[in-house]
Parts: structure tokens; sequence; C-alpha cells
């Protein structure tokens, strides 16, 4: 089955009409604004049924205003056939309901740590983030609960004055990098390292410390 990461993803979904939905790190991801509890219940009911019918089921995050789902085909770490078909029914569900979406609203969180010593840091970090030492892998520390942001580690060069070693990297749609950009230098922010835009974009905030805006536009 194929997987669909990067620019291919993107491309997915465009030629799927899933205007509906971002192409995010590892995922697809959709707001729905439901607007009141009740009619977010009753999609999720629906959604709950087409997902039974097809044996693939989303992660579903309901809050009072909004109804928030993330498809992805946990076999294969990536986006599949599976989940578009299953988001294109989705979508279906709440244009039937009355719900429009917010194609602008997902996001995805990560953490990245440089380090020049993975290997002896990492049961540290997957202890106190998951409560499982275990839960490192490969350059990774993934909760399986799916309470925290994924952490990863970037190698670098072994050095003794101090510097930033965490930085953050949010993951939004395509559409909306360049207006949170500008919102972050309006912000006080500077644009550090635009050379891999619009795949990422790094910025510092006034003391230097740097953050990533990242898409899935021109990734492979």
């Amino acid at each position: 089955m194929t997987a669909y990461t990067g620019q291919k993803l993107l491309d997915a979904l465009d030629s799927h009409g899933l205007g509906d939905w971002q192409g995010l790190p590892d995922c697809i991801k959709a707001r729905f604004l439901t607007g009141d509890f009740a009619t977010g219940l009753d999609l999720v009911a629906e959604i709950g049924s087409r997902a039974e019918a097809a044996g693939h089921h989303p992660d579903v995050t309901l809050t009072f205003p909004h109804l928030d789902i993330r498809l992805t085909s946990h076999d294969t770490g990536a986006v599949t056939e599976r989940d578009l078909d299953l988001a294109g029914q989705i979508s279906e569900a709440a244009a039937s309901a009355g719900v429009k979406a917010d194609p602008d609203a997902p996001v995805v969180l990560e953490l990245g740590l440089d380090t020049a010593h993975q290997d002896a840091i990492a049961p540290f970090w997957a202890a106190l983030l998951t409560g499982d030492a275990g839960n490192a892998s490969g350059p990774d520390v993934v909760d399986p609960s799916g309470q925290v942001p994924l952490l990863w580690f970037q190698e670098c060069e072994e050095h003794e004055v101090p510097h930033q070693r965490l930085h953050v990297d949010i993951s939004v749609p395509a559409a909306v990098a360049s207006k949170r950009i500008q919102a972050a230098v309006d912000a006080g922010g500077t644009i550090v390292d635009e050379e891999e835009a619009p795949s990422f974009t790094v910025l510092a905030d006034a003391d230097g410390n740097r953050a990533c805006v990242c898409t899935l536009a021109a990734r492979q």
C-alpha cells in the first residue's frame, strides 16, 4: 500500500478533493466547527459508524466548539489510501450535518533537542516524558498515549560553551506558513534562515532562541 509523505501527501489530498484536511508529519488532520457539544457528539457517532464499516479508525478529540480528527495508518507510519478514503467519508458526514471545516487550524508541535550523546540521554527523556525509558526509539521519544509532543534528537558536535539545545518545530498547513512566520516577526522575532523554505524556516526571538515553522511542501 502506498505511503504518502511530504509533497506527495499534499498532492494526494488535492487530487482526492480533500480540502478540509491538512497534511502534517505522519498524518492528516482536520478541524470541524461543530459550534456545540451535542452537534459534535452526533457527528462523532456518525464517524464512528463509518469507521467501523471501513475497519479503520481515526483519533478523535471532541470539545465544546469543535471536533479534531487525526488519521494515519499505524502499520506504515504514514498516510495511505485507507486514510484518504475515510477522510472523504468524514468530510461527507460533516457536510451532511451542516458542519464546516477550518482548514487553517491543524498543527503539530515537535521538540528538537541538540545532543552529541543521544544514546546516553534518550532513556532519561523517555522516562521523564512518558514514564517508560523504553519509549526511546532511534532518534525519537514517542509517547504511546499521545499526551506529549514528539521529542527528537538532532546530532551536533561536542562543545564546551552552553548554547540553546532545545528548539520548537511547529508544523502548519503550507497555506498558513507565511502568515504564521509574519505574525512571529511582527511580534519581535527575526527570520534566521529561509534557505529550505517552504519546507522549514528558522526564526529567533529577541533573545536568540530559535524555532522552525515547517510544512510538507517540497519535502520527499
